[in-house]
């Protein structure tokens, strides 16, 4: 998948007739011809930049535009490592589920919590135990109780063929990880 990058133009790439222009220092400069804002940016030995294409007139910019350009990855770097992606981590039980079993299962989808994923629980029924369905919703009440601290529901028991259905999202998602890694690389 390619992402789009958006062209800026620059300097004799600019089609407008007239720009409103910004200075080198953020003061604005005024509305004015292509060729005179053209002009001032030749004799600052900086480039015209267009920064808002879409308005009335188009908005230009005196700038370094190697410079803009670094800072314009920059941000879209940190805003990229600032993104959260959020996985749906499945967990399977069965009616007929052992105590230390269940245990296990729940410290894990408290674990996919914590790590801010969602968590889809969910019953298995086979053969004979479809009669049993109370059991698998006692299940996820359970499952539910347990984890109440770190999660909540967002999707309620549902059946889906063979299988009761509830999905648990997490509460808040926790930065401890990320302070870890930070301590390491500070302390060594």
């Amino acid at each position: 998948m390619q992402e789009k990058t958006q062209r800026v133009r620059i300097n004799r790439w600019i089609r407008a007739e007239t720009v409103r222009v910004i200075g080198p220092d953020g003061s604005q400069i005024g509305v004015m011809p292509l060729n005179r804002a053209l002009y001032i940016a030749k004799e600052l030995e900086l480039d015209l930049v267009e920064v808002a294409p879409t308005t009335k007139p188009p908005v230009c910019r005196i700038i370094d535009f190697g410079k803009y350009r670094y800072e314009q990855q920059k941000r879209e770097k940190s805003q990229k490592k600032q993104q959260r992606i959020q996985q749906m981590k499945e967990m399977t039980f069965r009616p007929s589920i052992g105590e230390h079993d269940f245990e296990v299962k729940v410290k894990h989808i408290r674990e996919f919590l914590e790590d801010g994923h969602k968590a889809k629980v969910m019953v298995q029924f086979r053969r004979g135990e479809m009669t049993h369905k109370d059991r698998g919703n006692q299940i996820l009440a359970k499952v539910e109780k347990e984890v109440e601290k770190v999660g909540k529901v967002v999707k309620p028991c549902y059946m889906l063929g063979k299988n009761l259905i509830m999905v648990l999202a997490p509460t808040e998602i926790r930065k401890e990880k990320n302070a870890k890694t930070e301590n390491k690389e500070i302390g060594g």
